[in-house]
């Protein structure tokens, strides 16, 4: 009798399924395309006013950027989950004043950006309880609390006004100050935003957001702990907008009752056109630091142009609903991908 070897079982396929590398493929197309939009507008501009692109003008357009970049930063991991935070803004606001408060009561640099980043931390982490563990749908939590968090600021704030002449001049300085045309706060947003995408891409918790967000039930049969991917998620982004209203201090040096409102609307923009699909699952944080450049350089555009201000709004609502559209045709060309690939198996 002779035994034979028993046969090797055929290695598994471990190619990425046909829809996978669709979105892949449309979401680097995307991105793509929207750094091409910006550097023909820059192109544009700068053929009509040659000082646009001087070292004080670029200098110019990427502190303009810094800020929105890192709340978007924190955004995108939200609303990879599936969810939103409507309240940045006011977070922002209230962690700027708690930073120049404490700068004005003699505290160190240092401590004051610890502050406003725990203050960030602090709502970030009542937002995320309230989603994750409360089961409350994240607009209607954070439309509240957005009311809750500026109602706090005004009261506490009132009529007050911190300035750069209360502020100490190496902290001022350090907001407008940078290695030739690139300013100290970009650097500080470029790794943040280095860092945070490393960590979507090489950990496992970075991909488990990613997961949640396209299909919420089937993470939860997978293992993933959906309520602690959610909750970090909504600190992480709260620590970001208190990091910012810091940044935004050091830069504007100017903080009252006011500051930050209406910013959530700017950064939800930025996130959407960066190609964060709403709907979860699917987008990348480059993206969406490039849909903030986008928007701020309109801003900067149209003035170097002589176009009146008042087409900024326009045009950003113009590209959020353009976003939204290529959002439901990826969706349709995905949806048509995978029912192909399911009849080929078949």
């Amino acid at each position: 009798m002779t035994a034979t070897a028993p046969q090797q079982a055929p290695a598994p396929d471990v190619s990425e399924p046909d829809g996978t590398r669709l979105v892949d493929r449309v979401l680097r197309m995307r991105e793509l395309a929207i750094l091409a939009v910006f550097l023909v507008m820059i192109a544009v501009t700068q053929a009509g006013n040659s000082e646009f692109l001087s070292e004080q003008g670029i200098k110019d357009l990427l502190l303009n950027a810094t800020i929105l970049v890192l709340v978007a930063t924190g955004q995108s991991l939200v609303v990879i989950t599936r969810n939103v935070d409507l309240s940045v803004g006011s977070t922002l606001g209230i962690s700027a004043f708690a930073a120049g408060t404490c700068l004005q009561g003699g505290g160190s640099s240092v401590v004051a950006v610890l502050l406003a980043v725990l203050t960030g931390v602090g709502f970030g982490l009542l937002n995320g309880l309230l989603v994750s563990l409360g089961q409350v749908p994240a607009l209607v939590v954070t439309l509240g609390t957005l009311y809750v968090i500026r109602g706090i600021d005004s009261i506490w704030v009132g009529s007050r006004q911190i300035t750069a002449a209360d502020l100490p001049g190496g902290f001022v300085d350090f907001g407008s100050g940078g290695i030739f045309a690139v300013p100290y706060l970009a650097l500080i947003a470029l790794a943040v935003l280095v860092a945070t995408g490393y960590y979507l891409k090489h950990y496992g918790s970075g991909r488990e957001l990613y997961a949640l967000g396209s299909n919420p039930e089937a993470a939860r049969l997978a293992g993933i702990p959906v309520r602690k991917r959610i909750l970090a998620a909504y600190t992480f982004c709260g620590a970001l907008a208190g990091l910012a209203g810091a940044l935004y201090l050091a830069r504007f040096g100017n903080v009252d009752s006011g500051t930050g409102n209406g910013y959530e609307l700017t950064v939800v923009s930025a996130v959407v056109v960066g190609g964060v699909v709403f709907t979860g699952g699917s987008g990348s944080v480059y993206g969406a630091a490039l849909g903030a450049l986008l928007l701020t350089s309109v801003n900067s555009v149209l003035p170097a142009l002589g176009v009146s201000s008042v087409w900024v709004l326009a045009i950003n609502g113009i590209l959020l609903i353009l976003a939204i559209a290529v959002d439901r045709i990826v969706a349709l060309r995905v949806a048509s991908a995978l029912k192909k690939r399911n009849v080929r198996h078949a």
